[in-house]
């Protein structure tokens, strides 16, 4: 799978997520400080970027952080197509797919321990989009709401 991976700051949690990532047999496109001459390094622009790569489908999905998180989630999901989630743990991450069907996963460079990447990374790349009615039916609804902004 391809990785599009930002973030406005090179950290231990970044490298990291740039090693796991590879070490699972995905190919991740890095955007930001983590990407050698990027000059968009703000996260309302890495987030952006990454994003867009997922909605080109240069990446099949994305991986945003920031300091807290919850910036590269919003700057992400301005893009329609992209339904960003803020994990902390891997409840979340599993949520987020189950019934979210989130293709970019958001992580707060400050809160995310390395422990806890690698359970929310397990969860993430473990859990299936549910494919069930119901589900089905909110994530057209979601698909709406972008039709109409």
């Amino acid at each position: 799978m391809r990785i599009a991976l930002s973030s406005d700051e090179r950290t231990e949690l970044t490298d990291f997520l740039i090693r796991e990532l590879k070490a699972r047999g995905h190919e991740v496109i890095c955007f930001g400080a983590i990407a050698d001459g990027d000059p968009e390094v703000d996260w309302p622009l890495a987030s952006r970027n990454a994003a867009q790569a997922v909605v080109r489908g240069d990446a099949d999905e994305a991986i945003v952080c920031c300091w807290t998180g919850t910036g590269a989630s919003i700057a992400a999901n301005k893009l329609p197509g992209i339904r960003a989630a803020l994990c902390h743990d891997a409840e979340t991450a599993r949520g987020a797919r189950i019934w979210n069907h989130a293709n970019a996963l958001a992580l707060s460079l400050r809160a995310t321990s390395i422990p806890m990447a690698k359970e929310i990374l397990d969860a993430w790349f473990s859990t299936p989009y549910s494919e069930d009615e119901w589900n089905r039916q909110q994530i057209e609804r979601v698909r709406s709401l972008e039709q109409r902004s």
